[in-house]
């Protein structure tokens, strides 16, 4: 039997290591990989950056958007430039 706490609905949720977000896994590797004190501080920026993602409420692709959306501007055109 399963156990208590956990639930088909759980498969949704981001893995994770202890507070680690699965994301920065591959930084982490990358370190172990290639042990160096610069790979050593893209993995600790790479986590830090997803904590505070995390502290915010926000996910990677949430993000993204925002920030797609903020570098589009506030005016958007309904007819391309070119058809002007």
């Amino acid at each position: 039997m399963p156990k208590e706490g956990a639930h088909w609905r759980d498969s949704a949720r981001t893995p994770r290591f202890f507070f680690i977000d699965s994301r920065a896994a591959f930084p982490f590797l990358l370190f172990l990989m290639h042990i160096s004190w610069w790979t050593l501080w893209i993995a600790l920026i790479t986590v830090s950056f997803f904590w505070i993602l995390e502290r915010y409420g926000f996910t990677v692709p949430v993000f993204l958007r925002l920030a797609r959306s903020y570098l589009g501007g506030k005016r958007k055109q309904a007819i391309p430039w070119w058809k002007n």
